[in-house]
């Protein structure tokens, strides 16, 4: 009746850890999955009663990955199966229910509200299989449907449940929420208490690479060799090094160079104009980017040639307060916010390109009516067929004249206090059914507000006539 739940070094770091919301992952290879099944066959014999949910978005993904092969949980827990300890239940969606009430719930979330089948389940222990293809409320739904009310936990294991333990690899959707609950603002391995606002759990960010998982290694020693083929540089340092500052097959990880794109803030020369851009939000952030434009006046201190026309991001306003949640102000106030942070600049900005959604008054006013009679005054951006993709490319080709030994062409380089900018762009995801577009999910409102300023239009006052700058 023995199992084989041996874990490597790394494995048994995260199944031993005190922290109650873990992410382990990272890099390819790394034993996430092995981890998971293996955790929750000890914990289910180890509490009498434990209640065990693993997801995985897709069903396809979470039966091939976790029921078939040698490594899936019948292969495991055969001998136990047999001797009638345990009982695999292969029906859709599959259940192990064990001698001492313990079981072990194998589901998928396909579709965004699914989450909501589970709204009075009690979810002692759930493993989510890469995190990073869920997007963020799904996540704290589901975290929210952790308890432990009535469950007899053993001395031994008290405090460490309700536990969550997560797998993922950078990229996907969930890419920018995971990374910013995860790996921003912590180091490797070490375990935060976080806000009752953040469930109040013991949060822990364990990597894992290739190399922390030998029995891969051993049984397919060409699978490193295999990752390396990608061709794609960012994928390629995804899969093998587990790094977050990308996302492969990202709109802009090929050409995104944090060391050359990320600047410290100088003294704006006087004859550079500034002007804002903004995209309107609600539920979702709104956001506010600050640009100066060089006119080939060459700023103090900077060592680098800068052509006429290149766009420095200086300063924002992101109205966020959570993962893709807007803070919900109204246009009065957020008008109110852009005056007082530009008057703590002492900036003379001019009015620059936003949405022209902002200009429908269809409802008796409209968002740029409210905020302009504030004073704080916009113009349309260019909208119409292809202006999406046009506005992506204008930014990946300033991106790309900056990576320039000589910058020859205007670029675009951003001040280093411009922190939301720098966490939300580069990591923007293609959208998969247009490659040339950004996946509209995804944490896009800097990206839009960007692009409205990078094709924004001029009217001709004289004759109305419209041409792009």
């Amino acid at each position: 009746m023995h199992l084989d739940l041996s874990l490597h070094y790394r494995q048994g770091l995260a199944f031993r850890s005190k922290a109650t919301e873990i992410l382990y992952g990272g890099a390819a290879g790394g034993g996430k999955s092995h981890l998971m099944r293996a955790s929750a066959i000890i914990s289910s014999a180890a509490v009498p009663g434990l209640q065990t949910y693993l997801f995985r978005r897709n069903y396809d993904e979470l039966i091939s990955n976790h029921m078939e092969g040698p490594s899936g949980f019948p292969n495991m827990l055969a001998p136990w199966e047999n001797a009638g300890l345990c009982s695999i239940i292969r029906s859709s969606p599959p259940e192990i229910r064990f001698w001492n009430g313990s079981k072990i719930y194998l589901r998928h979330c396909q579709h965004e509200d699914s989450v909501y089948k589970y709204q009075g389940t009690e979810i002692h222990q759930l493993l989510i299989d890469e995190l990073t293809h869920w997007k963020a409320p799904m996540y704290r739904y589901l975290r929210g449907r952790c308890r432990v009310a009535g469950l007899d936990i053993p001395v031994q294991y008290k405090g460490q449940f309700p536990r969550i333990l997560c797998g993922g690899n950078p990229g996907g959707i969930g890419h920018n929420w995971v990374k910013s609950f995860w790996i921003n603002g912590a180091d490797a391995m070490e375990i935060r208490k976080m806000s009752a606002s953040e469930a109040g759990m013991l949060r822990q960010y364990i990597p894992a690479k290739l190399a922390d998982n030998p029995s891969l290694l051993a049984g397919d020693p060409e699978y490193a060799s295999r990752l390396m083929s990608l061709g794609d540089p960012a994928l390629v340092r995804a899969m093998l090094e587990g790094d977050w500052d990308i996302v492969a097959g990202g709109m802009f990880d090929d050409i995104w160079r944090r060391d050359v794109h990320v600047i410290e803030p100088f003294d704006i020369p006087k004859g550079w104009k500034i002007d804002r851009s903004f995209d309107w939000g609600s539920a979702k952030p709104y956001s506010v980017g600050y640009w100066a434009e060089a006119d080939g006046t060459q700023p103090q201190g900077f060592d680098r040639h800068i052509p006429k026309g290149t766009l420095f991001r200086i300063g924002e306003i992101y109205g966020a307060k959570g993962e893709n949640e807007g803070v919900r102000h109204t246009n009065v106030e957020i008008a109110k916010t852009i005056k007082a942070f530009e008057k703590s600049k002492g900036w003379n900005v001019k009015p620059g390109p936003a949405d022209s959604a902002i200009y429908d008054d269809s409802g008796g006013s409209s968002i740029a009516g409210d905020m302009e009679k504030e004073g704080v005054r916009f113009t349309p951006s260019q909208k119409g067929p292809g202006s999406r993709k046009q506005g992506w490319q204008q930014l990946r080709k300033r991106l790309k004249a900056a990576t320039e030994p000589v910058m020859e062409e205007p670029g675009l380089l951003v001040f280093n206090t411009c922190k939301e900018f720098i966490r939300t762009v580069p990591v923007l995801p293609r959208d998969e059914r247009d490659p040339e577009d950004v996946d509209t999910d995804a944490e896009d409102h800097i990206g839009d507000e960007t692009r409205y300023r990078l094709t924004k239009v001029k009217r001709t006052v004289s004759t109305g006539k419209v041409s792009g700058i």
